[in-house]
């Protein structure tokens, strides 16, 4: 079994050598290094399209408290629809029908004159 991480300190996750692992098969785009630097980032992006075996070992690693943590402080695009979901009723943090929207960016209608109309 992997030593489980505290999962209410992110910082305390930079370290773990699974995470390390995690970061580089689903932050592709970053070396190992600078993906550490956010290790919620590699936490969402597992939650948001890893395999079985990978999501059960995040949630040994850090536990379902720490993936709650990670998805109530989800910023824009880490998740799609189907994940976004799936991982509000697995967690217990919806019921089903009443799942809260996506982060999404707002614009002000103000602030686009073709819109201000």
């Amino acid at each position: 079994m992997i030593g489980a991480l505290p999962s209410g300190d992110f910082g305390a996750w930079k370290g773990s050598e699974e995470l390390a692992r995690l970061a580089k098969r689903y932050i592709w785009w970053k070396t190992v290094e600078q993906a550490m630097e956010n290790p919620e980032r590699i936490v969402a992006q597992v939650m948001n399209m890893g395999d079985w075996n990978d999501v059960c070992r995040l949630v040994d690693l850090i536990g379902d408290e720490g993936l709650c943590r990670v998805i109530k402080q989800a910023e824009i695009g880490m998740f799609n629809e189907r994940s976004w979901h799936y991982r509000h009723y697995r967690l217990g943090l919806a019921k089903v029908g009443c799942v809260p929207e996506l982060p999404a960016r707002e614009l002000g209608h103000d602030r686009i004159p073709f819109l201000a109309d």
